[in-house]
């Protein structure tokens, strides 16, 4: 039974693949076509929304892009704790979603359900994954705390596994098990919340490319660790591996709290650099706002010092002292 579970999983993983790699292979070229590059060539925005929308990147001090590869991005971003911060949230949050994506089925199957409704028990998860996604990202908006919406999210999966891990297999116990499965879902808001955090938080084009890289390295070296934690031996509670992804998400909210407070000192850092330059010390962020406000806003010069004029030098965020880390 296992190994013919262990198999149709198998076969629909692979299905699963090649279709998004058929369907990116399709969609490639419309995107092409029809994506425009940058703010000045964007076709469905007027030349005042285009005026608006670089006055946005200024504001966020995180620069329109740059072809010139700088060796100092580079070093800064090896010396710089907050990405090993990033790596650490995109590795662990991605050996937690091999529970879902590998042997949610499985743990469906434990429970007593053939192959055939455990692909429709799979049809509302996947809903659930979309919804997820959308709430996360609306309330990291609203909210504009990144960091708090992230570390909440993952507190749903906490609660799921040790369900999963304290109840036993059976018939009476089907209801809160599949509950508990569902509310596992909540991991897939993750990926998005911390994407936008590490691009709001990052400066230069260079210094962008490679902690993206690096982002996309924890990911895939995730995904390919998490099946690892569990073993067949373990069917149909699989309490090791449940209880190593516990703490994985556990450690991953820890994670989330040190980069935080990381941040926040990394502010009073740009404060006191900024007073040292003879600048205002807090400089508003607008670029986060729902709607269009000029950077001038709140942000009257001091002295004849004019703010903004750094935004297009793609200077990383440690170099350029009007840059502001967000939460």
């Amino acid at each position: 039974m296992l190994r013919s579970s262990w198999r149709w999983s198998n076969l629909k993983l692979h299905s699963i693949f090649l279709f998004v790699g058929l369907v990116t292979i399709v969609s490639a070229p419309v995107v092409y076509w029809l994506l425009d590059n940058d703010i000045p060539s964007a076709r469905f925005l007027t030349e005042h929304e285009k005026a608006q929308a670089i006055e946005r990147l200024r504001a966020n001090q995180t620069g329109t892009g740059s072809r010139e590869f700088k060796w100092s991005h580079v070093l800064e971003t090896a010396l710089e704790p907050k990405t090993y911060l990033w790596i650490g949230m995109s590795l662990l949050l991605n050996v937690g979603a091999s529970v879902t994506n590998t042997f949610g089925p499985l743990i469906l199957s434990g429970v007593g359900f053939d192959k055939y409704k455990t692909s429709l028990l799979n049809i509302p998860f996947g809903a659930m994954q979309l919804i997820v996604i959308l709430l996360a990202s609306y309330a990291a908006q609203k909210a504009k705390l990144k960091s708090v919406v992230l570390a909440v999210s993952i507190l749903p999966v906490i609660a799921g596994l040790v369900v999963l891990y304290c109840l036993p297999r059976t018939r009476s116990e089907t209801a809160p098990l599949l509950v508990a499965y569902y509310l596992l879902a909540f991991l897939f808001g993750g990926n998005p919340l911390i994407v936008s955090w590490i691009v709001g938080n990052t400066g230069g084009s260079t210094k962008k490319s490679i902690i993206m890289s690096l982002y996309n390295a924890g990911s895939s070296a995730g995904n390919i660790v998490g099946p690892l934690l569990f073993t067949k031996k373990d069917a149909p509670a699989y309490h090791p591996g449940l209880r190593k992804v516990l703490s994985i998400f556990v450690t991953l909210i820890a994670v989330v709290l040190i980069q935080l407070a990381n941040l926040i000192f990394l502010n009073k850092l740009q404060q006191r650099k900024r007073v040292r330059n003879g600048k205002r010390a807090v400089i508003k962020d607008h670029s986060m706002e729902d709607h269009y406000v000029g950077m001038e806003v709140d942000n009257s010069p001091e002295e004849g010092q004019r703010l903004g004029d750094n935004a297009f030098l793609d200077l990383s965020d440690r170099m350029n002292d009007e840059f502001t880390y967000i939460y």
